[in-house]
């Protein structure tokens, strides 16, 4: 049995720079959006935002939070 690691958390005395969490992205049905790896498509389903149902035209995928690589046009 292993042990996780503990959280590293900023000490306000520290000369670093606090790490920032990048902000939440939010799409709506219908909303066009490109993805890196898939192309255009279109949102066409949205599950309370941990994830959402995008058509690219050949395929569905259903793409989970954070949305990397899905960009809003």
């Amino acid at each position: 049995m292993t042990k996780r690691p503990a959280l590293r958390r900023h000490l306000s005395t520290s000369p670093f720079k606090a790490p920032v969490a990048p902000l939440a992205k939010h799409f709506a049905l219908g909303e066009r959006v490109s993805h890196d790896r898939y192309g255009l498509g279109k949102v066409i389903g949205v599950e309370d935002k941990t994830a959402m149902l995008v058509d690219f035209g050949s395929h569905e995928v259903r793409i989970v939070s954070p949305y990397t690589g899905l960009h809003k046009l």
